[in-house]
């Protein structure tokens, strides 16, 4: 039945195509089919499809042109209108590893104002005894990242996320946090919420700070000095800005204590990179934490692996073999 299905469009465009087509008869009884594309004195060219052939005048004894045989009508012919081409919304992904999202396509270029709006609900607030600091959720069970100066030294840390209810962000407190994670000189920590009643989370893409350009427009979204949830937009000043030997985003959108561990956003509502510091007598002088610097450790977080034996370092090392002991010598 298939076979039968295929065949009956390819008779159809054989048939239009021999409707259509010119016929040169040759002095030994022979004819060419095709669409005749120039006649000279010596000479005429046919296009038969797959190739064009150039037939001498004195082997000729009569060319037959159909009446769309003109150069408009052939042109009529071959300008055959192409399918449409449906465009998908792209669409998060997992990566490799399926612990956070990115996506297939680029996504579209949206407004400050749609992407809080979409994005806010991803957006935490991260507490501890004494201070605070920003995150963002990674995936649907709870993992987040925030900066590893926001929990150092503290035992017990909250994790503040705002929830969709009744078309009103909603904000509750999660008290079970366990640190999974931790890159002291990166200044990174990955973090889990353990509520019981914890609901399935939203997350946030990561995208790629390398594919950033000096003035593309970014925002962050944070807790500066406590005010929840203050967004603040500025542009892109540099990607290679050096600091204590690291390389750190530099951005004019304003960062502050209480931002540190928030996403920086490009205009697409992806994270390009975390916030983690300023310039203290300065204006627009914000730094971040290059996202594929975040996505290396995440990659590698088993490497980093958080040690309750061990709290003070992001590092698990195992105990040393037992020495042998050495028979006592014999008298």
């Amino acid at each position: 039945m298939v076979k039968k299905c295929l065949l009956v469009p390819a008779l159809a465009c054989c048939m239009e195509l021999a409707a259509l087509a010119d016929t040169i008869q040759l002095k030994d009884k022979a004819a060419v089919v095709g669409q005749v594309l120039s006649e000279k004195r010596d000479m005429v060219a046919v296009d038969i499809g797959y190739t064009v052939l150039v037939i001498p005048r004195s082997q000729i004894l009569k060319v037959s042109k159909t009446e769309s045989s003109s150069p408009e009508a052939s042109m009529s012919r071959k300008a055959v209108p192409e399918p449409e081409t449906r465009v998908e919304s792209p669409v998060p992904a997992a990566n490799d590893s399926a612990f956070y999202a990115t996506v297939t396509r680029p996504l579209p270029v949206r407004s400050v104002r749609d992407l809080v709006n979409d994005l806010g609900e991803a957006v935490v607030q991260v507490r501890t005894p004494s201070g605070l600091g920003s995150g963002f959720i990674l995936n649907s069970e709870g993992f987040l990242m925030t900066n590893f100066h926001v929990i150092e030294g503290e035992t017990q840390i909250s994790v503040e996320v705002y929830h969709w209810t009744n078309g009103e962000l909603e904000r509750k407190s999660y008290k079970q946090i366990r640190i999974i994670a931790i890159n002291k000189f990166g200044d990174l920590a990955l973090l889990k919420i353990d509520d019981k009643d914890a609901p399935k989370f939203k997350a946030i893409p990561l995208g790629s700070s390398d594919a950033l350009a000096v003035g593309d427009s970014v925002f962050a979204i944070g807790s500066p000095l406590g005010l929840e949830r203050t967004v603040t937009e500025g542009i892109l000043s540099t990607k290679t800005r050096p600091m204590s030997g690291d390389l750190y985003l530099q951005t004019t959108a304003q960062i502050n204590p209480g931002n540190s561990g928030g996403p920086l956003f490009n205009l697409r509502g992806e994270v390009v990179g975390i916030t983690n510091m300023k310039i203290t007598f300065g204006e627009g002088l914000g730094f971040a934490i290059p996202i594929e610097s975040v996505k290396y450790f995440l990659d590698h977080r088993d490497a980093f692996a958080y040690s309750n034996d061990n709290p003070s370092n992001a590092y698990h090392y195992l105990q040393p073999p037992s020495r042998t002991r050495q028979a006592s010598p014999v008298d």
